[in-house]
């Protein structure tokens, strides 16, 4: 099986999903559906936020406009 290379998030999370259901292959109830794929939306919520930390957000950017001494460059016009 090729790895998964798709670049959209969705593709990615769905393939992840179609992947670790067809390693389980035969299911007891339904609810045991949800918590696999609920646990699995947790998981990839968990790792969406550690990247959405790596970035400057305005949040972080933000306290660089107050001090004096860093300042962003003026756009030109």
């Amino acid at each position: 099986m090729l790895p998964n290379t798709a670049t959209n998030p969705i593709e990615r999370l769905n393939g992840e999903i179609k992947r670790r259901t067809e390693v389980v292959g035969i299911f007891p109830n339904e609810e045991a559906i949800t918590r696999l794929i609920g646990a699995i939306l947790l998981e990839q919520n968990d790792e969406w936020a550690v990247q959405r930390a790596r970035y400057m957000t305005l949040e972080t950017i933000a306290p660089l406009g107050d001090d004096p001494i860093v300042s962003l460059p003026a756009v030109a016009a």
